[in-house]
């Protein structure tokens, strides 16, 4: 994993930019990315120049008496940045972009529920708005930074996009990416019916028993357990770039031994994840020094149920998701692909996957291996990490389709006899 402690500003900034344009959170002209480090410079992406080719000579330095250093002009939004900045020294770096989702609350001058699920509230917690004014103007600087002063961290600019700050710029992508989530899923979930915001009582009790591993110091890894880390790691990052997993959120595992398996560590970015990263579990111990996904004791309570099962995932694909908020129970038996790799979906209670794991472990199996997690995403399983992932690709095109059949007409389900025929042919008893 690289360590951005260690990353120029500049080089920060290019893979940031890089990560927010090729996920299309935002166009070759819009949107802006900065930096103040310890000597009060502020680095920032320059003003017209394409965001889908910037090259590290391209990034701005602006000094804390205003002169500028570099190729090109700094952004037309230098302005907010060090409004921003003024009004919050506890702020290191700022995301500017323009998401389709966001825009479309922009617009409508509404912020996005975070509370639809755990992540996305402890990621960005509470949304401000700021009022419309001129970009690039000193008014707009004074709205944004109104609202920052406040205490949001994230902020919806009316007819304009969204801003977000971090302590680093690794926490401002993080939240800028939760929360364009978070927009996407609750649009997605209107096409269904109403998403359900999860009360302050169910935020704060989910999890509240979980008990940290006792750690252990695994054995040299074989080679077998060099390429699983190899794959594993692939497939994560693969997942990302698809947007079947976001960067804060999300487990994936893969079974070494009866009684052990790599998992995905906790409060690292999914994305830049290496081999090392990942986390062995022996027995119920973690390896020393490092800590496993929050969602390791469900891992293991289901490869402890069903022996056959090689690799677990938990993730938020943006359609899928938006079944979880809504209530809405997810139709497989749409077309021979998606009911012969899902199955019939199951319908897990929010919370258990933390609170009750043996309770996952019994409505997941390889006869039933695609979950729906009320309020917190999906569940797949599979006979390898490769089964898996295509599980968790057909689950969100599924997912995908049953949206935009919504907006056609009713969906016609396919019939028993159709069900029974392929269950004889496809996956006999």
């Amino acid at each position: 994993m690289t360590n951005t402690d260690y990353l120029h500003p500049r080089d920060q900034i290019l893979e940031t930019m890089d990560r927010i344009y090729r996920h299309r959170m935002t166009t070759t002209s819009g949107g802006n990315v900065s930096i103040r480090d310890g000597s009060g410079d502020v680095w920032i992406t320059p003003a017209r120049v394409d965001k889908g080719a910037l090259r590290r000579d391209d990034i701005v330095q602006v000094r804390p008496e205003g002169t500028q250093s570099g190729l090109h002009r700094a952004s037309s939004e230098l302005p907010f940045h060090q409004a921003i900045y003024a009004a919050r020294p506890d702020l290191s770096a700022i995301v500017h972009a323009h998401p389709a989702a966001l825009v479309a609350f922009s617009m409508t001058r509404t912020v996005p529920e975070t509370r639809l699920f755990p992540q996305s509230w402890s990621v960005c917690g509470e949304v401000g708005l700021a009022t419309y004014a001129l970009p690039g103007s000193a008014q707009l600087g004074a709205n944004i930074a109104k609202e920052f002063a406040a205490g949001f961290n994230t902020v919806v600019l009316e007819n304009h996009g969204v801003v977000v700050g971090g302590a680093n710029l690794t926490e401002a992508f993080q939240r800028f990416e939760a929360l364009e989530f978070a927009a996407q899923t609750a649009i997605r979930s209107t096409t269904l019916g109403s998403a359900r915001p999860l009360s302050a009582a169910r935020l704060e009790a989910v999890g509240r028993g979980r008990k940290e591993l006792p750690e252990t110091d695994p054995p040299a890894p074989t080679s077998e357990e060099k390429e699983l880390r190899r794959t594993l790691c692939e497939f994560v990052r693969r997942g990302c770039q698809q947007r079947l997993l976001i960067s804060t959120e999300g487990s994936f595992s893969v079974r070494l031994g009866e009684s052990s398996f790599l998992i995905t560590p906790a409060h690292r970015d999914r994305y830049r994840l290496s081999p090392e990263d990942l986390v062995r579990i022996d027995s119920g111990r973690r390896a020393t020094g490092q800590t496993p996904s929050r969602a390791t004791a469900c891992h293991e309570a289901i490869y402890r149920k069903h022996p056959t099962v090689k690799a677990i995932c938990f993730a938020h694909p943006i359609h899928a998701t938006a079944f979880s908020v809504t209530g809405v129970p997810f139709a497989s038996r749409t077309i021979p692909e998606s009911y012969i790799v899902l199955r019939d979906v199951q319908r897990i209670p929010f919370g258990q996957p933390y609170d009750d794991v043996d309770a996952v472990a019994s409505a997941v199996s390889p006869r039933q291996p695609s979950a729906i997690l009320e309020n917190d995403g999906v569940l797949i399983v599979g006979t390898s990490i490769l089964d898996a992932f295509d599980r968790l690709e057909v689950l969100e095109a599924t997912a995908e389709a049953l949206i935009f059949s919504g907006r056609i007409g009713a969906a016609a389900p396919m019939s028993d006899s159709v069900i029974d025929e392929l269950r004889a042919h496809f996956l006999p008893e």
